[in-house]
């Protein structure tokens, strides 16, 4: 199978999680279009939930929103991407979404806002903190079985790397916007598809034996694997949250490289080939850069430039490196338990 990003995608079926979640791929997928009005007070009952971050219902529809704005699952047409009632429904549940992370996340104190202080502020954040780590287990413990569920685990955001983030570019301005499209330009591999992030990932996991189609382990994925993208996503999509995005892929760039190089030596380790590794080899010296014109050329500046917008930078970064940690530490516990990190499948059905 080769991975198509723009001509031929792939339906996937998708099993719901809940009344919302049945309700709006019935909406979506066009069976019942007329009950699309039905859908923002099913979202007000939805988010009713002790925890909206690993609701599954509440993270798998917010998913399915979104991906209709991405374009990534063909079998829910472009017509419904402004859809008063669909607007109304995502605009609910990433109200409580964004509630429950902000309660949840502890913010740094404030730096003074220059370009240094703030680079400073978020390389401290973003420090590596002792004890075990999932990159870790993966470069000395972890099966073929666990590497494998490792990508499909990552493959709800790979498989779009760098889109989510892309949304800022036209929201941003001088020094902060040059800095980003200077780090989505190697997202996307220069200029050559090959080298696009997302297509090495495609390639990594055809070489494990695994399906590239976007979407094709929606089934098996927690609710937290789908916060750790719809987090993203909802910063990069609302304007407001300007600061936040910017403040993610900060975070985001700062603590990957190190990860990288432990997962493509644990790759090696348990015998795949240059086809799978190579692109977290990419990310060990692409993210050594990033890293640095992340937090002082994008962050910094945006800081520097807009100094009302530090607080959700900050925001923004702990955010990533708090609702990430979580869905590191749900495959990292599963393993050490001794089972999967993935659903059983026949909580889908």
């Amino acid at each position: 199978m080769t991975l198509s990003l723009s001509t031929e995608a792939t339906a996937v079926a998708i099993a719901p999680r809940g009344p919302l979640s049945a309700e709006l791929l019935d909406v979506l997928a066009d069976r019942r279009p007329e009950r699309a009005e039905n859908l923002p007070q099913l979202a007000r009952d939805a988010v009713l939930v002790e925890d909206p971050i690993t609701d599954d219902d509440v993270q798998l529809s917010l998913f399915l929103l979104y991906s209709v704005a991405y374009g990534s699952l063909p079998q829910f047409g472009a017509h419904w991407e402004w859809d008063v009632s669909l607007l109304a429904t995502r605009a609910v549940l990433e109200r409580a979404f964004e509630d429950a992370v902000r309660a949840a996340v502890p913010l740094p104190e404030a730096p003074q806002p220059t370009r240094e202080d703030v680079a400073a502020a978020l390389f401290a954040l973003a420090a590596p903190q002792p004890g075990p780590s999932l990159s870790h287990f993966v470069s000395r413990k972890a099966d073929v079985d666990q590497a494998r569920e490792l990508l499909m685990q990552r493959s709800i955001y790979t498989l779009r790397e760098a889109d989510a983030h892309s949304w800022a570019i036209p929201r941003l301005t001088g020094r902060a916007k040059a800095a980003l499209i200077e780090i989505q330009a190697d997202e996307y591999g220069g200029g050559r598809v090959e080298r696009m992030h997302q297509v090495m990932f495609a390639d990594a996991m055809r070489g494990a034996g695994l399906d590239d189609t976007y979407g094709a382990y929606v089934d098996v994925v927690p609710a937290i694997t789908f916060a750790s993208f719809n987090l993203m996503t909802m910063f990069a999509l609302n304007r407001r949250l300007q600061g936040a995005v910017v403040g993610h892929l900060a975070a985001f760039e700062m603590t990957s490289s190190l990860p990288s190089r432990a997962i493509a030596e644990g790759l090696r380790r348990l015998g795949f080939g240059d086809d799978v590794a190579a692109y977290y080899d990419e990310h060990v010296e692409a993210d050594a850069v990033h890293e640095q014109i992340a937090a002082r050329d994008l962050a910094g500046s945006q800081a520097e430039d807009a100094p009302e917008l530090l607080d959700d930078i900050l925001f923004g970064a702990a955010a990533c490196l708090t609702v990430d940690g979580w869905a590191s530490e749900h495959i990292l516990h599963a393993w050490e338990a001794g089972r999967s990190s993935l659903r059983d499948e026949r909580q889908s059905a």
